[in-house]
């Protein structure tokens, strides 16, 4: 892509998406078209379905999409990294690419960062809120389970992490320790680098097409040790307040 630097890129990581891959990119464009000065960066993480035919076809037909693809599955945090490092925008607006984020609630979040007072941006993530989540009954209980033990061991005070639409600077997020599953933690991540987290109400849409790729249990299995190491982290995070002398 050539031209300006956009405003925002919206980071959309797929695996094995190819039924939702057209739809979301499509909406995505009606929704910030005329909006802004925007890209969308698509991370494909290892897809063996249609999925790169069909990111490779809907290149021709959107000139701000760009495509970045892992040629083995790295994982979701990898692939949200690969594309942030990609992206050119300083600000970065993420979605998951199953079509249950909602691109409408781009515009507001990213409305609620600007109000911010200006020297509070830099360090501002808008997390969003599936506060009518449209999941079965197992993973809601599971996720109300989840938010409430890392919120009171982690103080993050965010009511839901595992959403995927987030809204925060490219150059919090490069400032940001990464290891596998992170994604889960960009509140708590945020914060121990001295930021703040707004939460915001946003939609969440039943799945229409295509298979979840996570499991309760694989979820928790793999969310203990990563809390674990979190919590270390958030221990030991020291934020000094720097002076350059004057000459």
């Amino acid at each position: 892509m050539t031209g300006a630097v956009p405003d925002l890129a919206v980071v959309v990581p797929v695996r094995n998406e190819a039924d939702n891959i057209l739809p979301l990119i499509e909406e995505i464009h009606a929704v910030l078209e005329g909006r802004m000065n925007f890209e969308v960066v698509y991370v494909d993480d290892g897809s063996d379905d249609a999925t790169p035919t069909l990111l490779a076809e809907a290149r021709c037909a959107y000139p701000r999409l760009s495509v970045v693809r892992h040629r083995t599955g790295c994982g979701q945090s990898q692939a949200i990294a690969s594309g942030i490092r990609h992206a050119r925008a300083p600000l970065i607006a993420t979605l998951d690419g199953d079509g249950q984020n909602d691109p409408a609630d781009i515009p507001a979040m990213l409305e609620r960062w600007r109000a911010a007072p200006e020297g509070e941006q830099p360090r501002l993530m808008i997390a969003g809120w599936r506060a009518r989540r449209q999941d079965t009954v197992s993973r809601r209980l599971a996720s109300l389970a989840a938010n409430a033990i890392r919120s009171r061991l982690l103080g993050d005070d965010t009511p839901d992490t595992g959403c995927g639409t987030k809204l925060f600077p490219r150059a919090l997020f490069l400032d940001l320790p990464r290891f596998d599953h992170m994604h889960r933690f960009l509140p708590a991540l945020v914060l121990r680098a001295g930021g703040r987290v707004v939460s915001v109400p946003v939609n969440h849409r039943p799945r229409e097409r295509g298979a979840s790729k996570y499991g309760n249990l694989k979820r928790a299995l793999v969310g203990i040790p990563d809390l674990l190491g979190v919590m270390w982290l958030m221990r030991r995070a020291r934020n000094p307040v720097t002076e350059i002398p004057p000459p």
